[in-house]
């Protein structure tokens, strides 16, 4: 007898060891990703942060009729090609008339952003009362001086192993010692489209493109994955070989990888269809396709989910299986069908492969007004903009992420307080 009991209190301190142990494994391992997610995050917020401003530096310009090449009494479209870009020139030579050799004043003119000259023009058709005049405006200050007023740039380096010279730190300290460069909040990268200069580029044109996107994908997806849906659980006849057939090629839809999906697109609505490349529309159709299978299983859960004396209570009052359909099992299966929807339109917004397909990788430096405008979306542009030389870019890839990642939350979030508010227990 107390053999037997030995043996079975040493058996359970074995298992109670192995559960013991399975535990810590599996704390260790949520420790872990915590970790990893913990290092991922800091990476990408301490690289981002520093987008999120833009030095600007202020000139004393002086609109002098002869050197713009107009009068007061020029016309809209004189003022347009007035010579702005040689009154912002001759004002950086006055600033500084000790540089003369040619290297260095192409360098001057460097050290301030070309879109001056636009930000003068606009100023001046504003308003023609400006000619004559001299004012002080603030002014985007070039990629390589904002790079260095973030830190970002060793003054300490060789000279031959930094992009700003000795000459030029002359300046940003004189600059800097007469209150005529600061940091703001940089609202040219949700104001602006992408731009091949770092310090003119901004994510409006890829949020307006994610936007319109998702919503043309949105607007063919939910209707057609909730109307499949719903045959499929509800109407669809039992043991058919068809039936069986689209549902075993449903669920493999679901995990066929996106980029089939652009080639799919490019196949069919493009070469075929002749639907234009690099649109929201071309988008959405793609992003729609990927996004059906997920859809359409979140939504037959849902429906499946609701409880049969519903139904049966509907029909025997009287309810059609249509109205049925409509009127009690589609709306007490809502709140999961909407939890599916924002989840694969979450995975559809983080897309880039399917897109790349369809041309939506091309350099688009207009905000697009509908569907039918070339434009780009939020993963496309980071992906644009990781492969970009300058430094300034790798700043504003980070800042992308950043702003992806809080859609991508926000939306997940939405889904959470979606289910919670009208999940019901049965």
């Amino acid at each position: 007898m107390k053999d037997s009991t030995k043996i079975i209190k040493a058996g359970l301190n074995k298992r109670y060891a192995r559960e013991k142990r399975f535990k810590f494994f599996g704390l260790c391992s949520i420790i872990l990703s915590f970790a990893f997610l913990l290092i991922l995050l800091s990476t990408i917020v301490g690289r981002g942060l520093p987008a999120f401003q833009q030095t600007y530096m202020k000139l004393d310009v002086t609109l002098d009729e002869e050197t713009l090449g107009v009068t007061s009494n020029s016309s809209s479209k004189e003022l347009f090609s007035a010579k702005y870009d040689k009154v912002i020139r001759n004002t950086l030579y006055d600033m500084f008339p000790n540089v003369s050799d040619r290297k260095e004043k192409r360098a001057l003119r460097n050290i301030v952003s070309n879109s001056a000259a636009y930000d003068l023009r606009d100023k001046v058709i504003a308003n023609p009362e400006l000619l004559g005049t001299t004012q002080s405006y603030w002014f985007l200050a070039k990629d390589d001086v904002d790079v260095y007023m973030k830190g970002n740039i060793d003054r300490n380096l060789p000279e031959s192993d930094r992009r700003i010279k000795d000459f030029q730190l002359v300046w940003i300290d004189r600059l800097i010692a007469e209150d005529r460069l600061e940091k703001r909040f940089n609202t040219v990268l949700f104001n602006a489209a992408d731009s091949r200069e770092p310090e003119q580029a901004g994510m409006r044109g890829a949020i307006m493109g994610s936007f319109l996107t998702m919503l043309v994908t949105l607007l063919l997806s939910f209707p057609v994955a909730v109307a499949a849906a719903a045959y499929l659980e509800e109407f669809a006849p039992q043991n058919n070989r068809w039936v069986d057939l689209i549902e075993v090629n449903i669920n493999n839809l679901a995990a066929v990888p996106s980029i089939v999906f652009g080639l799919l697109g490019l196949a069919v609505f493009i070469n075929f269809f002749g639907v234009p490349r690099s649109t929201p529309l071309i988008g959405g159709l793609v992003l729609s396709l990927m996004t059906l299978p997920t859809i359409i299983i979140a939504s037959r859960a849902a429906i499946k989910a609701v409880p049969p004396s519903i139904k049966e209570a509907a029909i025997g009052m009287g309810a059609s299986p249509v109205q049925t359909l409509f009127q009690h099992t589609l709306p007490l299966a809502m709140p999961g069908i909407l939890t599916g929807t924002i989840i694969g339109m979450a995975q559809a917004l983080g897309e880039t492969a399917p897109l790349l397909m369809i041309g939506m990788v091309a350099f688009v430096a207009e905000v697009p007004g509908g569907i039918f405008d070339p434009a780009t979306v939020m993963p496309v542009q980071i992906y644009l903009w990781s492969d970009s030389p300058e430094r300034a870019f790798t700043e504003r890839t980070s800042a992308a992420i950043m702003v992806l990642l809080a859609f991508l939350i926000v939306m997940n979030l939405i889904a959470i307080i979606l289910r919670k508010k009208f999940e019901r227990r049965w």
